[in-house]
Parts: C-alpha cells; sequence; structure tokens
C-alpha cells in the first residue's frame, strides 16, 4: 500500500500534512480520501486551523451567515488579536479590501448587483461563438505539428482574452494580464515567501495603475463593455467608487481565468487518463455538460474557500470563538462517499448531488456560467479537432497548493487521421 505523504490522528482530529510536498499537491485527491475515512472534520497543524471536507458541513458553511468573508466590519484588529497589516503588501491589501470575493453585505451586495448582470447566463450564452472562433484559430495555429504543450498555446489564452473583451481591455494586454495574475495570486499560497508578497505587491500597484487609465478612458469615451456599464451603473442612487472599479475589474481578471486554465488542463488530463471514448463523452450537449460537471467534481482548480466565525459557534463538535478562522475544502467535499459513489473515480454518467467547485451562497462564483460556457465549447472541441489525442510526456503538475493545476501538458495526436 502506498504511504500517503500525511499524518492522521484521528481520536485528536489532528492532521499533518506538508503543502509542499508534491506526493501531496501532485495527487490531493489520495489524501482526502483518507481524510473522509479517518476525520473528515480536522485540525491542520501546519496552518493552525480547523478545515472540513464533509459535502453537507462545506454546503451548509458557505451559507451560513454566521461565517463570512470578512471581520473588521464588527470588530477590531486589537479585540481579536490581529496583527497590523504588512507595509511592504499596502498595494496589495488595497486592491483586496474592496475586492467582491473578500466583502460583506452590504457591500457585497451593491458591488454584485452592478456587475452581476453581465454574468447571467443567457447574456454569457452570446459569447458561444466568440469562444468557439478563438478556439478553432488556436488550434489552427498548432494542429499541423502533431504535437503541443496545451496550457501556453491553448488554456492560457481562451480565458484572459474573452474576459478582457468583456470588460473592454486590449486582448493584446494578455500576457502582462496574466504576468500580473500569476504574481497576485501567489498571495493566497501555503509557504509563500518574501519575496512572493513583494512580487505580488509591485504587480498589484501595476494592474491597479493600469486600470485607472482604463477607467479614465471609458469615462471620457464610454463603449458597450461590461468596464463603462460598471462606470455608469446605479444601485440605490450610487455609484461604484475608484477603488471599487478598480478591485472588482482586478477581482474580474484573475478570476476570470485563472481557475478556468487550471480546469481546462486538469480535464483533459482526467479524460485522457481516463480510457474513456472522447466520441462518448461528447456525443451531443447533454452528455457533453455531464463530462464537464464531473471533470469540476474530480478535479477542481480551488480547493479551499476561507471564512472567519462572526459569533462563537460549534460546527461538528468543534467548539469556535468569533475571529477563528475556518477552511472549508471544495476539491475535498466533492469526494465525500456519503454525497458519491466511488468518489475517486471518473464517472460522468452520475446523477448525484451537484460539485462545489463554484462555492456556494452569497459568494458563488460570479463567472461560473462563463466558466462553464468556455469548457463545454473548448473541451469537445480540442478532442474533435485533435484525433487520437495522447500525453506526450507525464503532466507537470504546478508547485502549489490550494490551487490545483499544471505546469505543462504535452500533448500529441495522430495527424494524418481524417
Amino acid at each position: 500500500m502506498t504511504q500517503l505523504p500525511c499524518t492522521i490522528d484521528p481520536a485528536r482530529r489532528h492532521v499533518s500534512i506538508d503543502g509542499k510536498n508534491p506526493d501531496f499537491y501532485g495527487n490531493p485527491n489520495a489524501v482526502y480520501a483518507a481524510l473522509h475515512a479517518a476525520c473528515p472534520t480536522f485540525y491542520w497543524e501546519e496552518q493552525k486551523r480547523w478545515f472540513f471536507t464533509g459535502y453537507d458541513h462545506v454546503n451548509a458553511l458557505l451559507r451560513d451567515r454566521r461565517f463570512g468573508r470578512q471581520i473588521l466590519h464588527i470588530a477590531t484588529r486589537e479585540e481579536l488579536g490581529m496583527p497590523e497589516p504588512l507595509a511592504h503588501t499596502a498595494n496589495f491589501d488595497l486592491a483586496e479590501s474592496k475586492s467582491l470575493l473578500e466583502l460583506e453585505p452590504p457591500e457585497h451586495t451593491r458591488l454584485r448587483t452592478m456587475v452581476n448582470r453581465a454574468f447571467v447566463s443567457r447574456h454569457v450564452e452570446r459569447l458561444k461563438p466568440e469562444i468557439e472562433a478563438l478556439a478553432n484559430r488556436l488550434i489552427d495555429g498548432f494542429e499541423n505539428d502533431g504535437e503541443v504543450e496545451l496550457l501556453s498555446a491553448f488554456a492560457d489564452v481562451i480565458p484572459v482574452t474573452i474576459i478582457a473583451r468583456m470588460l473592454g481591455i486590449p486582448e493584446e494586454m494578455g500576457p502582462q494580464l496574466l504576468k500580473w495574475s500569476h504574481d497576485y495570486v501567489k498571495m493566497y499560497m501555503f509557504g509563500r515567501t518574501r519575496q512572493d508578497e513583494l512580487d505580488a505587491d509591485r504587480s498589484s500597484k501595476e494592474f491597479a495603475d493600469y486600470v485607472r487609465t482604463v477607467i479614465a478612458e471609458r469615462r471620457a469615451d464610454p463603449r458597450d463593455d461590461l468596464l463603462t456599464h460598471m462606470i455608469t451603473t446605479e444601485h440605490k442612487g450610487q455609484h461604484l467608487s475608484e477603488d471599487e472599479l478598480v478591485s472588482t475589474t482586478i477581482v474580474l481578471l484573475n478570476a476570470g481565468h485563472e481557475a478556468t486554465v487550471h480546469q481546462i488542463g486538469n480535464s483533459v488530463r482526467v479524460i485522457l487518463d481516463s480510457g474513456l471514448s472522447p466520441e462518448t463523452l461528447f456525443s451531443d450537449e447533454k452528455t457533453t455538460e455531464r463530462t464537464v460537471e464531473e471533470c469540476l467534481r474530480i478535479c477542481a482548480p480551488v480547493h479551499i474557500f476561507q471564512r472567519y466565525a462572526l459569533e462563537d459557534a460549534e460546527i461538528d463538535g468543534v467548539s469556535l470563538k468569533r475571529g477563528d478562522v475556518i477552511s472549508l475544502l471544495l476539491a475535498a467535499a466533492n469526494l465525500d462517499p456519503q454525497k458519491f459513489t466511488d468518489p475517486l473515480a471518473f464517472r460522468p454518467d452520475r446523477n448525484e448531488a451537484p460539485n462545489l467547485s463554484f462555492g456556494a451562497g452569497i459568494h458563488f462564483c460570479i463567472g461560473a456560467p462563463l466558466a462553464r460556457l468556455e469548457l463545454n465549447v473548448v473541451l469537445p472541441l480540442i478532442f474533435r479537432r485533435l484525433p487520437g489525442l495522447r500525453l506526450a510526456k507525464t503532466p507537470v503538475v504546478k508547485d502549489v497548493y490550494h490551487f490545483h493545476g499544471l505546469d505543462r501538458l504535452d500533448l500529441t495526436w495522430d495527424r494524418n487521421r481524417s
């Protein structure tokens, strides 16, 4: 039996996991299965907080208003014993301070209301021909080569191009947006270094400065794009402030592509590893949809959602005090054997609980309809355009946690097959 890269004490519900161990971040699902068997709720010693993996607990806690993404709206740092912000991450903290991901009502309600219309399914669906055309153009560029590194040539390009077009940012900014975004999200990683923090802060300032120039252009020359919509839309007589516009644009650009890039790579790998026929998996819209949802379930790109206890509470026998931080393991909840039969198996014919990869409650991912559309368009297209698709090399898993994705996905296919 393979030794798992963790130590589990079921009696105390204490777990030791090195988040930088490639045996863990390369295959976290194996550890999640062991946690479900031993202690679905556990104290992660290295992270010094409680984690929840059970589907019902995670689903309920995402909606539980006793918990929130921020806490300084109801308590001071002194009351909570919280350290002062780091001086060298002031630009990052400013960008985060008005982020949809970090706010609670009423601020969250106002911001979300003002951008939500652009992301509802009926509006997003109009982008389908555009996504398809872009995907075909990219595949045209490497189809005759017989080999490709899919992330850099395809997966990186589509989500950032589409979200940039929606916002009204020139798509030639794509590579620079990716650079800023990759630096920015380092702040969410376990074991980040001071250099990671400095990189994130520098890129946060450059990112924000650039967005401010585009905002100024749109104020002078309004267009039919999401940024103009956010500038001009009112909610109860209020407009978004400059800082809110900057933070919202940054979060939409980051969230609008980072996770989807990972999910495209993860999905292609899982489908190839499954040995199932792409012709069967993508035979029609319904089977494609089920295949995409099963990919989201078994290889989610974002694994953790963190929340503060806004008041004292007891969850699954764990006593929490106001100000305590808990973490919800979305990817592990997707593997709960109480909800999914044979949870580590890739089975697109499932008719079980919906996956929690996009979260739930008021912070349910605003871009979920766009991400789902992109996946439903590009995954069948990849397999249809590249017959006999297979791995050319063992995929390289990205050295990060709690984002889960690949650094490289080298593929080959049959060039001479019709």
